[in-house]
């Protein structure tokens, strides 16, 4: 168990594969933890220097008080990527972190040579909708919320299946503090004029089922980037990475090999 403490949050990490390899970083979505990309890392090519790490409120990680901002959560990823020596990486981040993701290399091109936004977007909801949320957590827990989230989460395929409880318990076991202090950080966020001044290397992966953040709203942050590669995953919804972890790490893959990453 690899934690880095940076005074105002301790940061729960995995630093794997080759030490001297090509770097990339994920960041999870909202109510998850770093298992999110377990089941695509065998299925990527060998020789990578693999980073996960639970973002604050999250995982293992400690859980500061609510509420958080992007800052804050952009700049939890700064430190644990200069505590790492990390430069020239590849971020891949889904949901909250497709946020990370645009943000981190608005602010610091030196640590991100590419960026992989994963079901996420400039802007994700309204300040209204996740104030909801937020008064929904508040009174009713995230329980009061899991079903929802599953459904928008997952196709109705996979929500059959018995590995749908499993990720219902990572939701719900999620701190509170932490999921409300997250729903605050996407709820003030707005990235279209800082994403649409980007030009690194950029992957926007989509999930036709995706109930969180839908293609369309995927693909119009894509064409703020430009030269930016748009995929689209059927069947799976805002996790494609754990319902078709096979087409993820093939588009992923894919992506690395046309960058020189690999």
């Amino acid at each position: 168990m690899q934690m880095l403490d940076l005074g105002d949050v301790t940061l729960h990490y995995a630093d794997q594969g080759a030490p001297g390899g090509a770097p990339v970083v994920f960041a999870n979505s909202l109510g998850t933890d770093m298992r999110l990309w377990d089941k695509i890392l065998p299925l990527l090519p060998g020789g990578l220097r693999i980073i996960r790490y639970d973002k604050r409120g999250h995982g293992l990680s400690s859980c500061p008080p609510a509420p958080y901002s992007m800052g804050a959560l952009i700049n939890d990823a700064e430190r644990l990527l200069d505590h790492l020596e990390i430069r020239d990486c590849v971020f891949v981040g889904l949901s909250v972190g497709g946020m990370i993701a645009q943000g981190l290399a608005v602010k610091r091109l030196d640590l991100v040579r590419a960026m992989v936004v994963s079901n996420s977007a400039a802007r994700i909801g309204t300040m209204q909708m996740w104030a909801d949320r937020v008064a929904a957590v508040k009174a009713g827990g995230i329980e009061s919320l899991a079903d929802a989230v599953m459904e928008r989460w997952f196709a109705k395929a996979f929500r059959a299946t018995p590995e749908l409880t499993g990720w219902r318990n990572m939701l719900t076991r999620t701190p509170a503090n932490g999921y409300i202090g997250c729903s605050a950080a996407i709820s003030g966020t707005d990235f279209y004029t800082p994403t649409a001044g980007l030009t690194l290397p950029s992957l926007f992966i989509a999930g036709s089922e995706d109930g969180a953040t839908p293609p369309d709203l995927v693909r119009e942050t894509a064409d703020l980037v430009k030269g930016a590669r748009f995929e689209l995953i059927r069947g799976a919804g805002h996790l494609p990475c754990v319902e078709k972890p096979d087409d993820y790490a093939a588009i992923l893959t894919s992506f690395l090999k046309e960058i020189g990453h690999v």
